[in-house]
């Protein structure tokens, strides 16, 4: 018997396999296709000051946990893995196209003053002389200099192969449902009938997580998928330094390079189920809009497009820790932050798991908020 089996082998999944394994615990992952989902789509931005929203302050002090962690949960993580995860620390650089843009920014950076984040106004030739390629008409930005990037597949890449490493088991086989004894899970059965038993459950399924059967009512987390689009483009010779984040005529898109010379454009974000049909309309947009800000990406090669499925809850935020059936815990929901978050959330349920104690940081994002 395990000690823990997780089902779901993304990029929450994988980090909460990495650091059990870390504590001494005997660990599962239970997946079809580890590594293949929402992770492998994702652009990996770490940009927790720069993705601020009203009312999100728990969750920024959240992201900005987690990114803190990053220097270090890669360090190690590339160590001993052997992999390059391209984790990059050089900044956010957040721009406007026109005034309507600007004054947006400026409530933005108002809001960020107001909780203690200290931001850097740029005017719109600063902004050029950061970054050249931005066009003529860009008025102004923020710099968030503590926000990076990391690129999604490598990282996911790297955490399988550490969690292999440090003796985890994964089985690549879809968990049909969740086994209960005396009112406990006490394990999983696999689409092929076979049974892992375990003294705890993590689900980790992202948008999937409502899809398993055998836990009772009120237990599973409110998630739902939210659809994004992302362009990948190819570039011979550099193209941006950081990362961008542009508003344009009210409308966000994200520009992410990477040493290679890949430069990730996203994303749109719509509410279709679990649709992950490419449209043109998508593809459109998202090019639309970044050409207004970087005339030059129009010169770039298509490399690829794909659409992925966010796991959304009804306050955008993740879903943390002992659920309402004993032993089975929940590590969901955390819609467009998974990357991010993926460092506090492996060391939050690893310590849950291993010791019943939930850390300060992650108490906001119990699942018992949506119950109360």
């Amino acid at each position: 018997m395990d000690d823990v089996v997780i089902i779901g082998g993304g990029v929450i999944g994988l980090a909460t396999a990495w650091r059990s394994l870390g504590r001494g615990l005997r660990v599962t992952v239970a997946d079809p296709e580890p590594a293949a989902k929402a992770s492998y789509v994702a652009a990996g931005m770490l940009t927790p000051v720069s993705e601020l929203s009203y009312g999100e302050e728990a969750l920024l002090h959240l992201g900005r946990a987690s990114r803190d962690r990053y220097p270090a949960f890669v360090a190690e993580l590339e160590e001993v893995s052997g992999h390059d995860t391209g984790f990059r620390d050089d900044g956010t650089l957040q721009v406007a196209l026109d005034s309507d843009d600007l004054a947006l920014l400026g409530e933005l950076r108002r809001y960020q003053e107001s909780l203690g984040i200290p931001a850097e106004t740029l005017t719109g030739r600063e902004c050029r002389r950061m970054e050249p390629m931005l066009a003529p008409s860009v008025r102004g930005g923020l710099l968030a200099p503590a926000d990076g990037s990391i690129d999604p597949r490598r990282l996911t890449s790297a955490l399988l192969t550490a969690v292999e490493r440090l003796g985890g088991t994964l089985v690549r086989e879809r968990v049909a449902e969740v086994l209960t004894e005396d009112g406990r899970a006490a394990g999983v059965r696999l689409d092929g009938g076979d049974v892992l038993r375990a003294h705890q459950v993590v689900l980790a399924a992202g948008p999937w997580s409502q899809d398993v059967k055998g836990v009772p009512d009120g237990a599973l987390p409110p998630v739902r998928p939210v659809k994004g689009q992302v362009v990948r483009l190819r570039s011979t010779t550099p193209f941006l330094g950081r990362c961008v984040r542009g508003l344009v005529r009210g409308s966000s898109v994200y520009l992410v390079p990477r040493a290679d010379g890949e430069v990730v454009v996203g994303a749109t974000q719509e509410e279709m189920g679990f649709d992950t049909t490419v449209t043109a309309g998508g593809v459109w947009e998202l090019l639309r809009d970044a050409r207004e800000l970087l005339p030059g990406i129009t010169e770039l090669e298509f490399a690829e497009v794909r659409a992925g499925l966010r796991p959304g809850t009804p306050d955008n935020a993740p879903v943390l820790g002992a659920s309402a059936l004993p032993g089975l815990l929940l590590a969901t929901g955390h819609f467009r932050g998974g990357v991010l978050l993926a460092p506090v959330t492996g060391d939050v349920m690893a310590e849950v798991l291993a010791t019943g104690a939930m850390p300060e940081v992650a108490r906001p994002f119990s699942p018992g908020r949506f119950q109360e």
